[in-house]
């Protein structure tokens, strides 16, 4: 299957504060979105498998690359993926980035071991996204349960599909409400 790919989006930001003290380094989160068209847009598909594993490569190559932009696999300590399908499709249309994306980060990031969270919508031009994210390795650090926007301003159009990553370099800036600890990561099972 041939990926139709109209655009793709980096956006990073920092933060250097959340009204305590300035951190240094300062946290990064980034995003990554392309848009893509539906190959399914205003008609039901019983197997729509093809388009997700024509995805696959996609999924890692974007991983990839935003990894990269945040300073190498091995920066990132938190990560989540979302999807947003123009009216002409429906929800299980985004459903389709969960092993794409979900599979590209783990593998870009060298194998990390938590489930990575997601969220989709079905929406309009302009809609925007709020993916969460949770730690790489450990699904209970809640000082990494956080979000990043994803949204782009002409896009999804009706028969096409935002699919985005989400990745950052630390938790919440001055985390301090108890749970599991990132120097208490066992890193065994995706949980602890």
């Amino acid at each position: 299957m041939k990926l139709n790919i109209r655009k793709t989006i980096i956006s990073m930001e920092e933060i250097r504060h959340e009204g305590g003290a300035e951190v240094d380094p300062p946290l990064q989160i980034g995003t990554i979105a392309i848009v893509i068209s539906n190959p399914y847009a205003s008609r039901y598909e019983a197997d729509p498998t093809p388009f997700m594993k024509a995805l696959k490569p996609l999924g890692r190559k974007l991983a990839e690359r935003l990894a990269d932009a945040l300073g190498g696999p091995g920066k990132i300590e938190a990560y989540g993926k979302g999807a947003i399908v123009g009216e002409a499709g429906e929800l299980e249309h985004g459903a389709i980035w969960h092993e794409p994306g979900g599979w590209g980060m783990k593998e870009a990031l060298g194998g990390s071991k938590a489930i990575v969270p997601s969220n989709k919508v079905v929406g309009a031009v302009g809609t925007r996204l709020m993916v969460p994210l949770a730690h790489v390795n450990a699904a209970y650090v809640r000082s990494h349960f956080s979000s990043a926007e994803i949204g782009i301003h002409d896009a999804p159009r009706s028969h096409e599909i935002v699919f985005g990553l989400a990745m950052s370099t630390g938790g919440r800036i001055h985390a301090r409400l108890g749970g599991l600890s990132v120097a208490d990561i066992k890193g065994e099972d995706g949980l602890r």
